[in-house]
């Protein structure tokens, strides 16, 4: 596994990005680029269970690590969502489970710059790393606006 790190500048306080990222209809929106229907299910808290799906409700379980707000939000992924059950024991998960995903939003001359920081497999990378920018690309849409 490597880390992939990404990011953008947004002229928008932090907060309003953070309202972006983690809000339900403008985290659907954001999330798009990587598979329409995306939502997530969560109360966003420190500790808590985050379920990660697509429009058919295929997806990951993963937990919040950490939670600053308007700083900082670190998953830990844990496992899969397939036919509405989570699986964090199989062997298709073993590669990548225990994998972090970091959002960092720091004050950079009076806007915000958005940095995400991924722990990713080979086989994820290249979708990654050609969804993500459009996905960041939507986040600063949104919080501009």
């Amino acid at each position: 596994m490597e880390k992939q790190e990404f990011k953008i500048t947004i002229d928008a306080p932090r907060e309003k990005v953070w309202k972006v990222l983690w809000t339900d209809d403008s985290y659907r929106a954001w999330t798009a680029p990587f598979s329409e229907g995306s939502h997530a299910v969560s109360d966003w808290k420190k500790g808590s269970k985050v379920l990660f799906l697509d429009g058919n409700g295929m997806g990951m379980v993963s937990k919040i690590d950490d939670a600053v707000p308007n700083e900082y939000m670190s998953f830990l992924h844990l496992g899969i969502v397939k036919d509405g059950v989570e699986d964090t024991e199989s062997e298709e998960i073993k590669g990548w489970a225990g994998a972090h995903e970091n959002y960092i939003l720091k004050d950079v001359q009076g806007k915000t710059e958005l940095q995400v920081e991924l722990d990713i497999d080979e086989q994820h990378k290249e979708m990654f790393s050609d969804t993500f920018p459009k996905a960041l690309q939507k986040v600063k849409e949104l919080a501009e606006n």
